[in-house]
Formats: structure tokens, C-alpha cells, sequence
């Protein structure tokens, strides 16, 4: 297959067809001109189970994918920015929260979707939120409020689950992606 890439200025017409690169396994885009190689890797993802008062902040989505159901402050990090300045400007773009981030409390390889997602503990520094551009509404839920049914992705699942189980600890190890995701409540998944 052969496409053109528009992202940036050449001095020629890239012209893209796939194969495998010299001393490599996986069949990349190369361009048949200048040799670039296009390597596109997993996508990461920053988020943070943040606090007010033992509150935890979560959005409403109001873009797809799961528009309409319940998630944690989380999205792509952009460039040159670590993933504790991702989450946190996730966290203001979401939900117009102004958030500390703390230490790290998962790491989950989603490799169906070619995502490592990193999420951290985290504490509002005001109670001042608001629904962001992708988001239709924000709220702070107490633990035995927070809408189970209506959660987005699993990770988010995982994350508010791990939160928990650590939430009195000052050092824990970061939670790793469950082996038994397939059995995450309220997810079902064909293929």
C-alpha cells in the first residue's frame, strides 16, 4: 500500500510502501524516496484517581469512544511532556481541575489496543471543577458512589479497584494490567 504523509515539509514526495527495514523483523512504512522509516509504536495514555476530601474526581464522556459513561481524568500524552504533566493537564482539560499529582499507581499494557495507560494518585488543590471540552459533566464520588455500572474502559475499573486496596499505603508497588481482564465487571468483549 502506498500513501502520502502530510504531516510535516519534505524536499520531495514521500511515497510510503511497507516492508521490513534492514536488520528488522516487522514490516514498517518506509519511504521509497529518502529511506525514512515510519515507526508507529503504542500510544500512551496519563491519568490520575484524584482527590477532594476522600472524593475521588470523575468525567462524564462526551466523546467517543464511551461517550456517555463515567471515567477517570486520563488521555494521550502529548510531545514533550512526562506523564505526570500529562495526567494533570488531562485532568484540567477534563474537568477544569487544578490537580497534584502523586506517586504512581498503575501501569497497564493494553496491547489489544497497542496503549500502555499510567495512572497516578493525585489531590485537587481546590474543590473548583467543571466539564471540560470532552466532557458533558464532572463529579466527586464518594466510594460507595461511584457509578460501577456506567464506567467507561476497564482500566479505569482497575485503577479506582488498586486505588483502593493502597489507599492507606504511603509506598505500594504499581498495579499491573489483571490477567483475568476478560472478567472485568461490567465489560463484555466478542473479539
Amino acid at each position: 500500500m502506498v500513501f502520502q504523509d502530510k504531516s510535516r515539509d519534505y524536499n520531495h514526495v514521500p511515497l510510503f510502501s511497507k516492508r521490513a527495514p534492514d536488520n528488522d523483523t516487522l514490516t514498517r512504512n518506509i519511504c521509497d524516496t529518502c529511506g525514512f522509516i515510519d515507526y508507529v509504536n503504542p500510544k500512551i495514555v496519563a491519568g490520575v484517581v484524584a482527590l477532594w476530601e476522600g472524593k475521588i474526581l470523575m468525567c462524564r464522556r462526551d466523546i467517543e469512544p464511551r461517550k456517555g459513561f463515567w471515567t477517570l481524568p486520563a488521555g494521550f500524552m502529548e510531545q514533550r511532556e512526562t506523564t505526570q504533566q500529562g495526567a494533570a493537564r488531562e485532568a484540567r482539560e477534563e474537568a477544569c481541575a487544578d490537580v497534584e499529582i502523586g506517586p504512581l499507581l498503575a501501569i497497564y499494557n493494553i496491547e489489544r489496543i497497542s496503549q500502555v495507560q499510567i495512572f497516578y494518585r493525585g489531590y485537587l488543590r481546590s474543590p473548583n471543577i467543571a466539564a471540560g471540552d470532552e466532557t458533558v459533566e464532572v463529579a466527586l464520588f464518594d466510594w460507595e458512589e461511584i457509578p460501577w455500572a456506567e464506567l467507561a474502559f476497564p482500566s479505569v475499573y482497575w485503577a479506582l479497584k488498586y486505588f483502593y486496596e493502597t489507599r492507606e499505603m504511603d509506598s505500594f508497588p504499581p498495579a499491573p494490567q489483571p490477567e483475568d481482564w476478560l472478567e472485568t465487571p461490567g465489560f463484555n468483549y466478542t473479539g
